[in-house]
């Protein structure tokens, strides 16, 4: 599993049409088989600033087979206006990871 990290900044003005487009994003985004889950999340101390979580079975899985995918093209769509407000788009390795029971 790898995690990719996308965040945004916002204006005021722009941040709840991102939330919107990546709540119509989810369908083609989860009915892809690389993708295990994802959250969006908006910063409490800044509001404008927003970041994306999604963890994919592997970057081949969502570099390779993903950005490939018909599902891409729709999620890409939605999501493709806010592509200039992106200040960072990494992926990650997961090094240490603790749930509570």
């Amino acid at each position: 599993m790898i995690v990719e990290y996308i965040r945004y900044r916002m204006t005021e003005e722009t941040t709840d049409d991102l939330l919107k487009a990546y709540e119509q994003a989810s369908e083609p985004l989860l009915q892809s088989p690389h993708c295990l889950s994802y959250e969006v999340s908006r910063c409490a101390e800044e509001p404008t600033v927003v970041v994306v979580r999604i963890e994919w079975d592997s970057a081949e899985g969502h570099l390779e087979g993903f950005r490939k995918s018909a599902e891409f093209q729709r999620f890409f769509v939605l999501v493709k206006p806010f592509f200039q407000q992106i200040e960072e788009m990494r992926h990650y390795d997961v090094v240490v990871s603790h749930t509570r029971s």
